[in-house]
């Protein structure tokens, strides 16, 4: 079929958020007296688990520790502002290739998504950062992690990004950095392209349509559409 929609990931994907995030549980675990530290290698591990307050979860867990859903739920509120303040003080910027892409699907009337783990707020905050822009203004479609039941891997967020752009799945491509991401993408019977952040260099992508080291193997239509030819 013949593309008409590009669905983004964002952490990751958009940008190489990843660090960021760590950074602002961090500081938000010393705000509230904690003693959790999490490193970059304890962090990586956490990926495996999609969304904020579902890492802290499992974290808890493997600490085998009393779980307070709403302590936990009170914790990445505040985790989800400073995570903000740090992007709008260019903690992170665009991925090589991406706004290249995005510029050039305006210009090819191909549709632009975005299905993401993260929560809404963390989306406009990185687009006003890099976009000068609120999502909504870049995106036609936003499905972000807290509008559906089950994160990454499940096919929810791109069920829900398809639904939303109104086309055939396999009108649309989605372009991911992670294994979880990847079988979200699949699952929602979407061809996916990979480019490996820090955090997923290594990972299995066997079911991707392509991986790429850069995103600026893509940062054009026609050479996106000549990968999914192939």
């Amino acid at each position: 079929m013949l593309l008409k929609a590009i669905i983004f990931d964002v952490d990751g994907t958009l940008s190489e958020t990843e660090e960021t995030h760590r950074r602002a549980f961090n500081q938000t675990f010393v705000e509230f007296g904690l003693d959790w530290i999490w490193s970059q290698k304890l962090y990586g591990e956490l990926l495996k688990t999609t969304g904020g307050k579902e890492r802290m979860t499992a974290y808890l867990k493997g600490r085998g520790e009393f779980v307070d859903g709403l302590k936990v739920a009170e914790i990445h509120k505040r985790k989800t502002v400073i995570y903000g303040e740090l992007i709008a003080d260019g903690a992170a910027e665009l991925r090589p290739g991406i706004a290249k892409l995005i510029n050039d699907a305006a210009k090819n009337d191909i549709r632009v998504a975005v299905a993401t783990t993260t929560n809404r707020p963390n989306v406009d905050r990185l687009a006003e950062a890099c976009f000068g822009k609120l999502a909504g203004e870049v995106f036609e479609v936003i499905a972000a992690g807290d509008e559906v039941k089950n994160k990454k891997p499940a096919p929810d967020v791109f069920n829900l990004a398809v639904a939303g752009l109104g086309l055939d799945p396999a009108e649309c491509v989605g372009l991911e950095d992670s294994r979880n991401g990847l079988l979200s993408c699949a699952g929602a019977h979407v061809p996916c392209i990979v480019s490996p952040g820090v955090y997923t260099l290594g990972s299995d992508f066997s079911e991707a349509a392509a991986v790429f080291d850069c995103f600026t193997a893509i940062d054009t239509v026609a050479k996106l559409t000549t990968v999914l030819e192939k």
